[in-house]
């Protein structure tokens, strides 16, 4: 019998972990030995769907209404989608141009397959959500990474792409962002639009959080780049993470490759995910009362921990996150995020996971959950850097 072939996995399966989920696999091996454990790691909406999705799937079940859509998904809830973007933005757009996904991840895959070659070079901010650059490198397309300060609210700028040497061909922006939370004003949001228009720059707008917002609204980039992509889900704002269920609004040069692309890659996304949807738009009140308990949340962190020294930290425009600059503490902080599982029974998540560079001074922290847990939570991580305090200086 010959040797066996030398099989090795592929060079493009070779990316980063996802540290988030490796957090959230540690507190629940913690948490099923018995320990208590309250999680800050993960961008989870709490309460579940709402109440009207859940019936809304239920009554699709019955039906058996649950075989293949077309590749862009139900004309109905396209046909709601387009509704959303014109009561909410006053944009009108196309139901044509809107493609349902397996989920915002699923629709980064689609986004950059269609719109970027191999080789091509992105630009995508530190800090910044891990799966853009892991993607990205898993289709052969180049990250450009560009560093981004709290003084820049994390956001990139004109000014900072200019710094970027060699071409660019294309921008994932993220508003409001994650880790961060900030948002780019209409102002703003308007002028990066035009600086990459101009230079044939293709923007990829994560539009995730929008409608999670503690002041003005989100801007949505459709406003100012009509050759934009926008990534969207039903995750956050609509609390319906297990669902798996994203879209993208496209511009019209990327219909076409995109209905092939998903097609062949996806066939459709979860028929029964679709159903449940539309019903989402129904509860609306219900949602905007979670939010309340979101802004209150980050009321409170906002004000408790300034009080042990966690001074610097993004102003948590949107989204739900705060990410803390705790160089005072640690310049590592993955032992950190180890440290406080153990010895507080909180998890949280390494700034590493969004900025491989920097990350080690910063965590991020998700205020998502149920009110009490958030507070519990603050409470315990108020007094473990209470008790760091006196020993001063980074460790």
């Amino acid at each position: 019998m010959s040797a066996s072939p030398p099989f090795r996995p592929s060079r493009r399966s070779a990316v980063a972990p996802f540290v988030v989920m490796e957090v959230l696999a540690a507190a629940n091996a913690r948490a099923a030995a018995g320990a208590d454990v309250l999680h800050l790691e993960i961008g989870e909406p709490g309460g579940g769907a709402p109440p009207a999705a859940v019936a809304a799937a239920t009554r699709a079940l019955a039906a058996g209404a649950c075989g293949y859509t077309e590749a862009f998904g139900l004309p109905t809830l396209r046909c709601r989608l387009a509704e959303h973007y014109r009561e909410t933005y006053g944009q009108v757009v196309d139901p044509a141009r809107i493609a349902l996904t397996m989920g915002a991840s699923g629709a980064f895959i689609l986004a950059f397959l269609a719109a970027f070659d191999a080789g091509s070079r992105v630009v995508v901010t530190e800090p910044g959500y891990p799966a853009y650059r892991n993607i990205l490198e898993a289709l052969d397309i180049e990250v450009v990474p560009l560093p981004t300060t709290l003084e820049t609210r994390f956001q990139p700028t004109p000014e900072l792409l200019e710094t970027v040497a060699g071409p660019i061909h294309g921008l994932v922006l993220a508003s409001p962002s994650n880790p961060a939370g900030t948002m780019l004003a209409r102002d703003e949001l308007e002028r990066l639009a035009r600086w990459c228009r101009a230079r044939g720059i293709r923007i990829v707008s994560d539009e995730i959080y929008h409608g999670i917002s503690y002041g003005t609204p989100a801007e949505t980039i459709l406003a100012f780049d009509d050759a934009a992509v926008v990534v969207n889900s039903f995750s956050k704002y609509f609390c319906m993470t297990g669902w798996r269920l994203g879209w993208l609004v496209l511009p019209d040069d990327l219909v076409e490759p995109v209905i092939r692309l998903a097609q062949n890659l996806f066939i459709s996304a979860p028929t029964v995910s679709q159903h449940a949807a539309l019903g989402a738009f129904a509860d609306r009140p219900e949602l905007e009362r979670r939010i309340d308990g979101y802004r209150r949340n980050r009321a409170h962190l906002l004000r408790a921990l300034p009080e042990v020294g966690l001074t610097r930290m993004a102003p948590a425009d949107g989204a739900f996150y705060l990410y803390l600059d705790v160089g005072a503490f640690t310049d590592d902080s993955v032992r950190l995020c180890h440290r406080i599982l153990e010895e507080a029974g909180v998890a949280l998540t390494p700034g590493v996971d969004f900025d491989p560079p920097r990350g080690r001074h910063f965590v991020r922290l998700s205020f998502a959950g149920p009110e009490d847990e958030v507070s519990r939570a603050c409470d315990r991580l108020c007094a473990w850097f209470r008790r760091e305090r006196p020993s001063g200086g980074a460790r």
